[in-house]
């Protein structure tokens, strides 16, 4: 129930107000955007139609990608726009709708990443049982949790949103809707709802990553027992993973496990999780996965196959 509220839109303050320095953010956000759009679809059509990534593995990586997609999507094209403005707006609904989106494949992407460990410890650690235990059925009803677990994540975050009474100031100062920049609008005392925005969004991401890492750790320790091939294939997946997992939680981390408060380096760091992640995860997945590269090689050798043919 929205409350109170005499505000029906919001000024986006964005990344600068210098003229010189919009454009700037317009060619890095447009070029940052067209590669995660590139790099990703490219890693879910390579999974989609090739047959040599039917693992588990790649069944989680095709989500990922998927919610990397529309993580960005939620973000940078209102960006890439709002820069060419000379002042941006946002509706308050568009806002509401800004931070659901934000946080349901936000959250989707952390699940998935959980789903990607638990994959990766049993085809390590409990490998004659790992088609059986990991059977594609199995997976389906994991991503499907996932869905929902992230649908209730980001309703609970427009529940707090919309608690919100807005009857004066409307310039936030970010480049998008989150309710940590909606929390300094607000005209009532913000304790309760900003202890709620940390012990649901900084719990997610904290226990998250915790419980990633440890996961990391013991599959780590149990490859003394393999051979050295055995040891460096799963090694390079599990650093592929690891890396992924430091990219996307630390600034997590950093911007939602505080109390409300703001440091000028904010901003920049929303940039590195909002539109640096989602480039970075393809090309770290891609660059030391020899399947999905050779996967890759073939469907272009067939494209051009079909090109030739026309």
């Amino acid at each position: 129930m929205q409350l109170n509220n005499n505000v029906t839109e919001f000024i986006l303050l964005g990344l600068t107000q210098d003229p010189f320095r919009k454009k700037i953010v317009f060619v890095t956000f447009l070029l940052f955007y067209l590669g995660t759009l590139l790099g990703n679809l490219l890693i879910i059509t390579t999974i989609k139609t090739s047959r040599a990534l039917g693992s588990p593995m790649y069944f989680f990586l095709f989500y990922l990608s998927l919610s990397d997609t529309c993580f960005s999507t939620s973000i940078a094209p209102r960006t890439i726009v709002d820069a060419l403005w000379k002042k941006a707006t946002i509706s308050f609904s568009e806002c509401i709708i800004q931070v659901f989106s934000l946080h349901f494949f936000g959250c989707l992407e952390i699940f998935i990443l959980i789903l990607m460990a638990i994959d990766r410890y049993v085809a390590i650690c409990k490998p004659l049982h790992y088609m059986t235990i990991m059977s594609r059925r199995v997976c389906s009803v994991l991503v499907a949790v996932a869905w929902v677990g992230s649908c209730v994540h980001s309703l609970v975050q427009i529940f707090l949103a919309l608690r919100l009474p807005f009857c004066g100031p409307n310039e936030i100062d970010h480049y998008f809707c989150d309710l940590e920049p909606l929390l300094k609008l607000a005209c009532t005392d913000i304790y309760v709802t900003n202890l709620l925005l940390v012990s649901n969004s900084g719990a997610i991401c904290t226990v998250s990553f915790v419980v990633l890492m440890f996961s990391y750790v013991i599959i780590l320790h149990s490859l003394r027992n393999h051979s050295a091939e055995g040891r460096r294939k799963a090694l390079s997946t599990c650093i592929s993973h690891i890396t992924v997992v430091i990219l996307f939680f630390g600034p997590c981390i950093f911007i939602y496990t505080r109390p409300a408060t703001t440091f000028p380096m904010d901003k920049m760091i929303a940039v590195f999780y909002t539109i640096g992640t989602p480039l970075l995860n393809p090309l770290i997945y891609t660059l030391r996965n020899a399947e999905v590269k050779n996967a890759m090689r073939k469907l272009w050798s067939k494209k051009l196959v079909s090109d030739d043919k026309r």
